[in-house]
């Protein structure tokens, strides 16, 4: 295949994605005694089968994720990973990591009768994509994936610890000075014993401030809506607390796993969608797994940064899913 560098686009959002749609079918599947993942279905039932990842870990479905997809040709399959959403037990860590979710995503296959489905992720969702395709390679027939993550130390340094902080110090300077000066040589660390915390506060202020450095920073340009997430404090505690745990058990893998397994999926087709600017998730990451997977499509798009609600990306996952 190849890489790229797609056109500047004067598109709104409206534009560039389908129209709103609501799920036809919802529930619930009880994964193991104490978790219960909440899942939807959308578009056309004997459609194209698509499972939508979402990022995070810990961000939950969304209803605009639909609009990625042409209801008309597509069975959108969207779930809550443990912990987040409308899956219960809320914001829990037991039990719940990477080995755990690809488990999840196989029952809701046999579940939903699906003998393989497309697969679409971003950021988180691009990493538990791969790992699970790697793990199930005969039962991903594609993958479209945004804003490339492989959970490596590197890009958590970068990320949480010093490298965004140098694009972003104003942003930064809120999330760092939380934690105080003799802690915040480990912020990953820092931030874990408080959003583990018994007390209900201490774990709310942290997974403000965690939220708010992420949020601030996922977009090209920052949005306030995005800032507003941070202040869901039912959705910030959830995300910040299942993250951070990912995270401090490096995402309960070995280091370079998706790299070291990328031949395990080197022949399903592969669209990488990344922005440049993406302070999140650098392009350095997107551009070593297009050369892992040298059959896969690399596009790098120029006026965006890390999220699929900017327009650029959005009208690139959406040509890449039209493509199937």
């Amino acid at each position: 295949m190849g890489a790229r560098i797609m056109q500047l686009t004067s598109q709104s959002i409206d534009e560039v994605l389908y129209p709103e749609i609501e799920a036809h079918t919802t529930g619930f599947l009880k994964v193991t005694e104490l978790h219960t993942i909440a899942w939807e279905r959308a578009g056309n039932p004997d459609g194209i089968p698509v499972i939508v990842i979402h990022g995070g870990p810990g961000g939950g479905s969304h209803p605009s994720y639909r609009r990625y997809f042409d209801p008309s040709k597509f069975d959108i399959i969207q779930f809550d990973q443990r912990g987040c959403g409308q899956s219960t037990p809320y914001a829990e860590l037991e039990d719940n990591n990477t080995h755990a979710s690809v488990s999840d995503l196989e029952m809701l296959r046999q579940h939903f009768a699906i003998e393989k489905w497309h697969v679409f992720g971003g950021s988180w969702g691009s990493t538990l994509a791969l790992i699970y395709a790697q793990n199930h390679p005969e039962r991903a027939q594609s993958l479209v994936l945004r804003g490339i993550f492989m959970c490596r130390k590197s890009e958590l340094h970068w990320f949480y610890q010093d490298g965004a902080s140098h694009i972003f110090p104003d942003a930064f300077d809120s999330y760092r000075d939380h934690i105080p000066v003799a802690e915040q040589h480990d912020l990953i660390e820092a931030y874990y014993s408080r959003l583990t915390d018994d007390d209900v506060e201490i774990r709310r202020a942290a997974a403000r401030e965690w939220t708010r450095w992420e949020m601030a920073t996922s977009r090209l340009f920052p949005d306030p809506e995005y800032l507003d997430k941070a202040e869901d404090l039912d959705f910030a505690v959830a995300f910040a607390r299942i993250e951070c745990h990912y995270f401090i058990n490096a995402i309960f893998v070995e280091e370079s796993y998706i790299l070291n397994n990328s031949s395990k999926v080197e022949n399903i087709p592969t669209v990488i969608v990344q922005g440049r600017y993406d302070v999140v998730c650098p392009a350095k990451s997107a551009w070593e797994l297009h050369k892992a997977l040298p059959k896969s499509n690399l596009v790098i798009v120029p006026d965006a940064g890390h999220s699929m609600g900017e327009v650029s990306i959005a009208r690139e996952l959406v040509i890449a899913t039209d493509a199937i």
